[in-house]
């Protein structure tokens, strides 16, 4: 997705047609059923630096930001809206 987003945002910035994706991490949403599988949900947020998964309104929320005119100069970019989990977390460990 990074690659094709890139790719068609160079093919049309000169048209100022402007592409961007977002990369969603765990989001709560009723596909997952997390509210049933509680443990589940723990295992999942241990990994993620922010230590929660995310809900759908910050999905929606940095998806408009990207189609708003506020990011009218941001193009090729892809939004991790994940959580700091693309941080590589297990650096916060101390290496032994």
């Amino acid at each position: 997705m990074e690659a094709m987003t890139k790719t068609l945002a160079l093919e049309y910035a000169r048209q100022n047609i402007r592409i961007n994706s977002i990369g969603p991490g765990a989001t709560f949403t009723p596909i997952n059923d997390w509210e049933n599988k509680p443990e589940e949900l723990r295992k999942i947020e241990e990994l993620i630096p922010m230590g929660r998964v995310g809900q759908p309104e910050e999905m929606a929320a940095a998806t408009a930001f990207l189609a708003s005119d506020e990011a009218a100069y941001i193009t090729g970019q892809t939004l991790f809206i994940d959580g700091g989990l693309t941080l590589y977390p297990r650096f916060r460990e101390p290496i032994t």
